[in-house]
C-alpha cells in the first residue's frame, strides 16, 4: 500500500506544480479521489471565492452563520497554524467532479484558476464557514487545502 505524502506549500504555483508532476510521472491513489477530482475541487474552491459561492438550502447557510460567527475564525486561525486540514470532513457534493475525468484538462483549469487568484485584485469574497478573509490568508488556506487533497496521491 501507498504511504500518504506529507506536503505543504508555500504558494499555489506550488500547487499547481505537484498537481503538473503527478500528471507527468503518475500517481497512486491512498484516498477515494483521482487527480481530476483533487484538481477539480481545488480549482471550484478558489473559483467560489472570485465569483461566487453556490447557494445551500436554509438550513446549510443558518448553520454556515453560526459557525462563521462562532467557530469559524477559530478554525481558520488553527489550521493556518497547524498548516493542515482535519481528514474526512464532508464538503459540497457539487465541489467534487465525478470519478475519471480528464487528469490533464483539470490540472490545466487548476492552473488557470490559480492564474485568477493570483491575479485578484482586493480580497476575495467571504466564506460562508470562515468570514471575511485577506488575499494573503485567503491565499494559505488555499494552499493548506491544496496540500491536504494533493497529499493523498
Amino acid at each position: 500500500m501507498v504511504a500518504r505524502r506529507t506536503l505543504t506549500f508555500h504558494s499555489l504555483d506550488a500547487a499547481v506544480a505537484d498537481a503538473e508532476r503527478l500528471y507527468a510521472v503518475g500517481y497512486e491513489k491512498t484516498g477515494k479521489w483521482d487527480l481530476a477530482q483533487v484538481t477539480g475541487h481545488l480549482a471550484n474552491w478558489l473559483g467560489y471565492a472570485m465569483d461566487g459561492y453556490p447557494r445551500g438550502p436554509l438550513p446549510i447557510r443558518m448553520l454556515m452563520w453560526i459557525a462563521r460567527n462562532t467557530v469559524g475564525p477559530r478554525l481558520f486561525r488553527k489550521y493556518l497554524a497547524e498548516g493542515r486540514l482535519p481528514d474526512a470532513r464532508p464538503t459540497m457534493p457539487q465541489s467534487v467532479p465525478n470519478p475519471s475525468g480528464d487528469d490533464q484538462a483539470a490540472v490545466t483549469n487548476y492552473k488557470r484558476t490559480v492564474e485568477r487568484a493570483t491575479g485578484l485584485s482586493g480580497n476575495p469574497i467571504p466564506s460562508p464557514f470562515f468570514g471575511r478573509l485577506t488575499k494573503e490568508e485567503w491565499v494559505q488556506l488555499n494552499c493548506v487545502h491544496a496540500a491536504h487533497h494533493l497529499s493523498f496521491l
